[in-house]
């Protein structure tokens, strides 16, 4: 289980819109077994998986795929309208073209275009029109067109930048796992940069893989978080190859092929650190299976490498603010 957990930020933000039209939320969230107490503790986090469940359960409430953000809802099901106009395209830009043509015959839907700059192409959003304090449909969004697009054509889209129309927020580490690239505040627009080469890539989804991609997005295409090819994410995947033999710095080094000194700067200029790396991704192992009942905390402690118990609980309250038994009982209640 390498999937990395969801801040309990982006479940307050996505709760907002519904929020501000007097929906009341809790039944969802206790169908869903999202704890109030969880949502009010800020370094709290949740599974990918109850995150894309409210994510639908939030369209299905208030039948709004834009979840009350949008100056008129987006009825259920325009996205996957969408899609089925723009299957048969022949290229990456035709398809992504048409489906911004489809969104613009909306009123006052938040507006999205492409503009080439030179050999790269911008991916800007237009958000004027949403009541969208956290920025959370208009973030939303971007990772939604990027990850279309790289289903589309059946490989990742490399993003070269990232750039937001306002001031960066407290939680911007979060970003790493929604725009793995280098990111910049207080821009003119909010936008995403990418090679243009890959406009000019044929589709490789039909009807059928359609059908079965639209069962869960774009829910899953939020709620799974993309680590790209940074340094970070490949270390994160060499650590969760066997997490009941935590390899040390010196053996990660050897892995990537180079010295330890070496990793140590490359992972400072982005921001990390080993030793973050590996208890981010403890925090994250905890939450998966603290959400089920395989294992006892004693034995959950000893598989990510604890010695006792007692300084696996006092990690994980550092981590999210609870400890493993109040996690899981909030889980299971």
């Amino acid at each position: 289980m390498r999937e990395r957990t969801i801040a309990s930020h982006f479940i307050r933000a996505a709760l907002r819109g519904a929020e501000r039209h007097g929906v009341d939320t809790r039944p969802l969230l206790r169908e869903l077994g999202i704890q109030p107490a969880l949502l009010d503790e800020p370094r709290a986090r949740l599974a990918p998986e109850q995150f894309s469940q409210l994510i639908q359960g939030l369209w299905l409430l208030l039948d709004d795929e834009y979840m009350g953000f949008g100056s008129v809802p987006s009825k259920r099901g325009t996205f996957a309208m969408m899609c089925h106009a723009i299957i048969h395209c022949r290229s990456l830009e035709k398809a992504l073209v048409r489906g911004m043509l489809f969104y613009d015959l909306f009123p006052d839907a938040p507006r999205v275009s492409l503009r080439h700059e030179g050999e790269q192409v911008r991916l800007s959003i237009d958000s004027s029109a949403l009541h969208d304090p956290d920025h959370f449909l208009t973030e939303s969004l971007l990772v939604i067109w990027h990850r279309l697009g790289s289903w589309l054509i059946g490989q990742r889209i490399r993003l070269d930048e990232a750039t937001f129309a306002y001031p960066e927020p407290s939680h911007s580490a979060e970003y790493d796992l929604l725009y793995p690239c280098p990111r910049h505040f207080n821009a003119q627009s909010t936008s995403l940069l990418f090679h243009s080469r890959y406009l000019g890539m044929p589709l490789l989804q039909d009807e059928r893989t359609l059908k079965q991609f639209l069962e869960h997005s774009p829910a899953d295409l939020l709620a799974r978080p993309d680590g790209g090819d940074s340094l970070t994410s490949r270390i994160r995947r060499l650590l969760g190859r066997d997490c009941t033999h935590w390899p040390d710095l010196e053996n990660v080094a050897s892995q990537l092929h180079i010295s330890p000194q070496t990793l140590r700067r490359h992972l400072r200029e982005e921001g990390s650190s080993f030793q973050e790396l590996k208890d981010h991704l403890r925090r994250d192992l905890a939450i998966y299976h603290l959400g089920r009942d395989e294992l006892s905390i004693q034995a959950l402690a000893e598989q990510l490498g604890f010695s006792e118990p007692s300084a696996f609980h006092r990690a994980f309250k550092k981590w999210t603010g609870l400890t493993p038994g109040a996690y899981r009982m909030h889980q299971d209640s």
